[in-house]
């Protein structure tokens, strides 16, 4: 009886101790930065995020997304996690050209084959090496859009075509091979894209399918060319001091939704999305093309070189090239992602 008694009086000051312990819990409010517009499809799958995230802390984080830019530019936003402007950050390394030399090469031609595998991969893969190449932040996840192609005032069908164009690109990478196949490189975010485009200083656009109605830019461009050309890596990160200001539960459930599960999907909402851009600009206007066999050809050797530019930069970081691609290969492999 005194045992049974004992174990019972051990148990209940356990669970005293237990909601004591998360009662002490100090409240955060989390700011979330997306430069995306409202209506984006990505924005739903972050605040769902948060929304687990507050659950898994019994509501003791709790967060604010704050879209369109309204913390600050796109091309800042890794800055703006790092500096303390927004708690968590999504961000597209591509737009500061060489700063993340990695993880473009998940941006090179002609690899990933869909979002959804292509998100679950690139998370896998770069998590070796992120603490390394983005040690200013606390890295959450990696994901992708659904491969993007180049839409385009004029129809491009070969990559000589691109000699004399000014071509918006997505990332650096995509920069790199316009410029190699004798292109002009004109720089802006997602946002400013159809203004650039609507007043002439570019001629075409790397963009994936859905985003081209949602932006605007299907009033400036009518040629589409379908292939799987590229996508465009991103990551959702943490201020580090926000982070080492939690609690150890609250880091714990930050951690556990920092994961290459959650990557995958936060990703497959915007991944369905793009994909469905293929229905919508088959319209009257628009011009969406295939490219013959040999067409595709060309454009798969006239972007080859590319790679070595790519493995150039990243021998600068200690690491080795060839690893590091085979290593994303075999992750795209791995979740039936690869071209």
């Amino acid at each position: 009886m005194r045992i049974r008694f004992t174990l019972t009086a051990v148990a209940a000051a356990l669970t005293l101790a237990a909601g004591a312990a998360q009662a002490q819990e100090k409240p955060a409010m989390l700011k979330l930065s997306s430069w995306v517009p409202a209506q984006h499809p990505l924005n739903p799958s972050l605040l769902a995020w948060a929304e687990s995230l507050k659950k898994a802390t019994n509501n003791t984080l709790t967060a604010t997304l704050f879209p369109s830019e309204q913390l600050g530019k796109a091309f800042d936003h890794y800055d703006m996690a790092r500096d303390g402007i927004s708690d968590f950050s999504y961000v597209n390394p591509g737009y500061q050209p060489g700063r993340f030399p990695i993880i473009a090469g998940a941006s090179l031609p002609f690899l990933f084959a869909n979002a959804k595998g292509g998100s679950a991969a690139i998370d896998a893969w770069y998590r070796q090496y992120a603490a390394q190449e983005m040690k200013d932040v606390k890295f959450c996840f990696a994901f992708v859009h659904d491969p993007g192609t180049f839409h385009a005032r004029k129809k491009i069908l070969l990559p000589t075509d691109i000699k004399g164009m000014k071509i918006r690109p997505a990332t650096s990478t995509i920069g790199q091979m316009v410029t190699a196949l004798g292109g002009t490189n004109v720089q802006a975010s997602a946002p400013e894209s159809r203004d650039m485009l609507e007043r002439g200083v570019a001629d075409a656009i790397t963009f994936p399918w859905g985003s081209i109605p949602l932006f605007g830019i299907d009033k400036v461009v009518s040629y589409h060319m379908d292939v799987p050309l590229y996508v465009t890596p991103f990551v959702w990160v943490m201020n580090k001091a926000k982070y080492d200001s939690l609690s150890l539960t609250q880091k714990k459930a930050v951690d556990d939704h920092c994961t290459t599960e959650w990557a995958e999907r936060v990703a497959t909402p915007w991944a369905e999305f793009e994909f469905g851009g293929h229905a919508k600009l088959a319209q009257p206007g628009h011009e969406v093309y295939k490219l013959t066999p040999e067409q595709l050809k060309a454009w798969r050797d006239a972007t080859a070189g590319g790679e070595a530019q790519w493995a150039e930069a990243v021998r600068k970081t200690g690491q080795d090239p060839k690893k590091v691609m085979e290593s994303l290969k075999a992750s795209l492999a791995r979740y039936k992602a690869a071209l």
